[in-house]
């Protein structure tokens, strides 16, 4: 930090700082946890000695609280990933089904904004496409955050939900669907090779609610990438300028993410392409009636309390997937030796 020329590169000596501070926070905690274990051992050691069984208890009640930080430290241990420290791109679609799959995208995107304010990142909605009737078609987000791809990544599957529908007048009960995708924000110090011959570009008018805040002009822009298939679109913005530019950066940051996914596929057996929205790719099912669970498919962690779970309180599900994908890709590289 104190070498010459250290912040001539200003965004790769801003990276260098974030990846030291983790580092200190890291090691911060742990001898904070080496610590108190210790002076915990010593209270019961003592409290054995002079028959104090309070002192004992409150040390014990402590090793206990002390015993549950560790975890949640030894999951933060997991975000180790070439991209884990990165900002995170969103995306959410609304699967078939018209207004129902469109209010549940919906819900969804309601969903990370309460989890993303928890956590103490800043969110940021890119875009949206309203449904019709209600809901929402597509939402691009952003999340800023220590770590906000790492803890972020596993959620990328599609999310099945069981209701009575509130849009149904005989009060039926429906299944919808929607997807989640999420991709690391980049820096421009990563080179993502892209020739222009392999995209082709787009331009529309910017879709809204209507009124005066819709522009007039092809300002939205949406580019493909024919060899991948990969479509990116960006339409916050009034500038055609600024929305391609956008582009430009989601799309760069979509293709190493794909590099990234292939790198792990070896590794790990989840399907992190977009597939059909619908039956048999859901990693979790949020049932609201006639019984009121969220199940994660993938890990079988459950909760009963799908109203606090569609409030943001989605930590349970995200550390169990974590574990299970760097153990299980643990166990695979075993195998893979014998």
């Amino acid at each position: 930090m104190e070498a010459p020329g250290f912040w001539d590169q200003s965004q790769k000596a801003q990276k260098l700082m974030r990846q030291r501070q983790r580092l200190e926070d890291a090691l911060s905690a742990f001898e904070q946890l080496e610590r108190e274990f210790a002076d915990n051992l010593e209270l019961i050691e003592l409290g054995e000695q002079e028959k104090d069984a309070e002192v004992v208890a409150e040390a014990e009640l402590a090793l206990q609280k002390l015993h549950r930080v560790a975890q949640k430290r030894e999951v933060e241990t997991l975000l180790s990933g070439e991209a884990d420290g990165n900002d995170c791109y969103l995306e959410i679609h609304a699967g078939a089904g018209g207004t129902e799959s469109q209010d549940w995208a919906q819900m969804l995107m309601r969903m990370y904004l309460r989890w993303a304010e928890q956590r103490g990142f800043k969110a940021e909605i890119i875009g949206t496409n309203p449904g019709e009737e209600a809901g929402i078609k597509s939402a691009l987000l952003i999340l800023r955050g220590a770590s906000a791809y790492g803890w972020t990544k596993t959620e990328s599957g599609v999310h099945r939900l069981v209701r009575i529908s509130p849009f149904d007048s005989n009060a039926r009960r429906h299944t919808s669907f929607a997807s989640v995708w999420a991709y690391p924000v980049i820096d421009q110090s990563i080179e993502i090779e892209i020739l222009d011959k392999d995209v082709r570009i787009d331009t529309y008018k910017a879709s809204g609610a209507g009124g005066q805040h819709v522009n007039t002009t092809d300002s939205a822009v949406r580019l493909t990438h024919l060899p991948t298939g990969i479509v990116v679109q960006c339409q916050n913005q009034r500038s055609q300028h600024k929305n391609r530019a956008s582009a430009w950066d989601m799309l760069r940051a979509r293709l190493y993410e794909a590099e990234l996914q292939r790198r792990e596929e070896k590794v790990q057996a989840q399907a992190a392409a977009k597939t059909e929205i619908g039956w048999g790719h859901q990693i979790r099912s949020y049932v609201l009636q006639p019984y009121q669970m969220v199940k994660d498919l993938r890990t079988g962690v459950e909760s009963s309390n799908p109203n606090a779970v569609l409030d943001g309180d989605i930590d349970a599900f995200i550390e169990a997937a974590l574990a299970q994908r760097v153990h299980g890709g643990e166990a695979e590289k075993v195998e893979d030796l014998g």
